[in-house]
């Protein structure tokens, strides 16, 4: 939403924008420790679209329902605080909407607990 903001786009452009942006580094995120680890790239995209993909559909969507239904979130701009207020509270509903997948995910042994 940062990009987003800064670049003056839209609220449908910026939505598109933020997700993908989300996918693609939380799965750089999970992929970068199994490249250091000597794994293929494709074992790793495999093993993260298991392990994180779930988890990171269900932080963006929550992250992106809050910005889009926190009133003046999506028309702020960055020296707004309602603006990084609704980033504070989207990142925080996306981590407590993606702990249980995780916590399950965790316990069922798909991924393993740091």
């Amino acid at each position: 939403m940062i990009v987003s903001v800064w670049l003056n786009l839209d609220n449908h452009t910026s939505m598109i924008l933020s997700i993908i942006m989300g996918a693609i580094f939380g799965f750089s995120f999970g992929m970068i420790p199994l490249k250091r680890a000597g794994f293929t790239w494709k074992y790793a995209f495999r093993q993260v679209l298991i392990a994180e993909g779930l988890s990171i559909a269900v932080m963006e969507t929550f992250e992106a329902l809050v910005q889009i239904y926190m009133p003046g979130v999506m028309d702020a701009k960055l020296n707004d605080w309602i603006f990084w207020e609704g980033m504070i509270l989207s990142l925080i509903a996306g981590f407590v909407a993606a702990y249980p997948v995780n916590y399950l995910f965790v316990r069922k042994g798909i991924r393993h607990q740091h």
